[in-house]
Parts: structure tokens; sequence; C-alpha cells
């Protein structure tokens, strides 16, 4: 803003992608495809503050609504029109909850971005790792699957590797949770039989996938945490898509 320029894109990174030693990873990488495409794009920094999503699941309207209004503030300062996130629930937050607070953004997801780049032939899946035939079963995040009823941008990601997609038993519209949403994330699991992401994992490792591939930096820790569970980090990958694309790219 200083020089007077203007980016193509705003990336609002999130509390995981800032925070979460694996989460900064995906960031990184979202960050390497956008130089490689030459999108111009800018971020928050320490002006970025968390959406609210945990508080307002956990019931807390009133911190939301601080939160909220602490973020619109300075995107609205920036005259922010549209902004790529890597997580569904800052995706979903920033789409359709913050409107009613002020907030009015082309919001999408990083997977939809992906896509978009694919089909534009900026990005081909050569020059890097080959994932050609291996099996990839991917995981719907709650928030941009059922929430926000995109299901095929990822797939379309995953297809442009020639890879083998397979699909759980529970996908799409039917998917399963995999136990960190509605802030569950930050509390213990209460008793039952099994943890939910055992459950979804014992769902993945049925298909066989030489990689579990996640949209979402929640669904990344319950996926991760689900392998590791059954000693099965050194065969069985779990990757969120950006982190595919940038390999088959060789970035």
């Amino acid at each position: 803003m200083a020089q007077g320029e203007t980016p193509d894109i705003l990336f609002w990174v999130g509390c995981a992608g800032s925070f979460d030693e694996r989460a900064q990873r995906i960031t990184r990488d979202i960050c390497k495809i956008l130089n490689h495409v030459g999108l111009k794009f800018a971020i928050l920094g320490t002006e970025e503050n968390c959406t609210g999503d945990p508080a307002k699941r956990a019931g807390n309207e009133f911190l939301f609504q601080m939160q909220a209004m602490m973020n619109i503030e300075v995107l609205n300062g920036y005259e922010v029109k549209k902004m790529v996130t890597a997580c569904p629930h800052c995706f979903n937050t920033l789409k359709n909850e913050y409107p009613a607070l002020g907030g009015h953004y082309e919001v999408i997801h990083h997977s939809q971005l992906l896509q978009q780049l694919i089909d534009e032939g900026k990005l081909r899946a050569e020059g890097g790792e080959s994932f050609k035939g291996k099996k990839i079963t991917f995981h719907d995040p709650c928030y941009l699957g059922r929430g926000n009823n995109v299901y095929e941008a990822p797939r379309r990601a995953l297809e442009a590797l020639d890879a083998q997609l397979v699909e759980m038993k529970r996908c799409k519209s039917n998917g399963l949770c995999c136990g960190a949403g509605g802030a569950q994330m930050f509390k213990e699991p209460e008793k039952g039989k099994k943890d939910i992401n055992i459950e979804r994992i014992d769902e993945a490792l049925q298909e066989n996938p030489a990689v579990i591939a996640a949209a979402c930096p929640f669904c990344m820790t319950m996926l991760k945490d689900g392998v590791k569970s059954y000693n099965r980090e050194d065969d069985v990958r779990v990757l969120d898509i950006a982190e595919i694309t940038a390999r088959a790219n060789g970035l």
C-alpha cells in the first residue's frame, strides 16, 4: 500500500497456517505456487487476527464479533476485494458470516485457486515428483464440502496428477468429520468406543492408499495422528493438496 501497489489477491494465512509447525509447510507451498504462476499477493502479517470461528462454534458470539470487527476494519482499510485461504473454517467464516458485519469480499479456498490455475494451464504437474498411478484418497473437510458445496475443485487438482483417485466409503456429502470441527480440536474427546479420527483413518486405510490428501489444517492434524496411531507413517503419507501440487510441479 505504501508503494501504491495493489495485489491481485490477499492470502489469508489463518492461525494454523501461522503457528502450527505442520500447517506452516502448507503455507510455504501455497506461497511457492503463487510465486511460480506470477500472481501478486499480499498477507496481513501481524495485522491478521483469528477470524473468530472457534469462539463462535464454542458459543461465544461476543468474542466472535469483536474479532470479526477488528479484521473487517483492517481489510476494509486496505481495500481488500479478493482473498484465498487454506483453511475451510476461515473460508466459511469470511465468506458467509462477515458480510452481516460489513465485510464483503470474494473469498476462495486454495483448492478452487489450484483448479483455476490448472484449467488455465499455469500448473501442469510436471518437472517434480510423479504421482502417476499412485493411489490417493481425498478426505472432504466439513466446512468445504457440506458447508459450502465445494467437492470437485480438490478432486480436479488431484486428477491432474494422473494418479489413481480412490474414494472412501463415506465421501462428498456423506463424508465423515475428522473430529476437529466446531472447536472440538481444542478439547479432549468425550467418552466413546473409538476416537472419530481413528474411525476415519480405518476407512481410508481400507482403500490401501499411498497418500491421504487433505485440504484443511485441522483435518491434517487429525488424519496424521490417526496414521501415527497405526505406525503407518512410512508407507501412508498425509499431504495437503497444495503440497502435492507443489511437489508435482517441482517447486
